[in-house]
């Protein structure tokens, strides 16, 4: 039992040592995070209504409006992002928002990948796209915390 304890807190220590473990302990980074998720729930919100009525009510291929609704989420995400979470971050504005782009093109297609699997597999199409979005978010955040706006 004691082993097993020391085996914990040597683990412990050697995430402590690490960038992800110095991170994890300033709270900087876990307001940002707050930010992040508090302007990811917009986009959400933005993202599911736009599909939703471009599915329901216009009857859009649910792939067409997937791309059409991450548009203009994608749009919301990075002007609050830029201008609230990652603030201090701010770079050129093109530059910022050429990789902001990247990293959201490579979410959207981890997303239509889960959202195709997801309406395979028998789930709607509007709960499917809700749940992709969740899956998706961590990649997105950390693509942009270490990439798209890195100081």
């Amino acid at each position: 039992m004691i082993e097993r304890a020391r085996a914990v807190l040597s683990a412990d220590s050697r995430l402590a040592a690490t960038r992800a473990g110095r991170a994890l302990r300033r709270p900087h980074n876990w307001a940002q995070l707050a930010k992040f998720c508090t302007v990811g729930a917009s986009g959400y919100v933005v993202n599911l209504a736009v599909y939703s009525g471009l599915v329901i009510g216009l009857g859009v291929d649910y792939r067409v409006a997937a791309v059409c609704s991450f548009l203009v989420a994608v749009t919301n995400n990075y002007t609050w992002n830029r201008l609230w979470t990652f603030r201090a971050q701010r770079g050129h504005i093109a530059y910022q928002g050429a990789r902001f782009l990247v990293v959201a093109t490579v979410a959207l297609i981890a997303n239509l990948a889960l959202l195709e699997l997801l309406v395979r597999l028998g789930a709607g199409k509007i709960p499917a796209q809700a749940v992709a979005i969740v899956l998706v978010t961590p990649l997105n955040f950390i693509g942009n915390k270490l990439w798209s706006f890195r100081r």
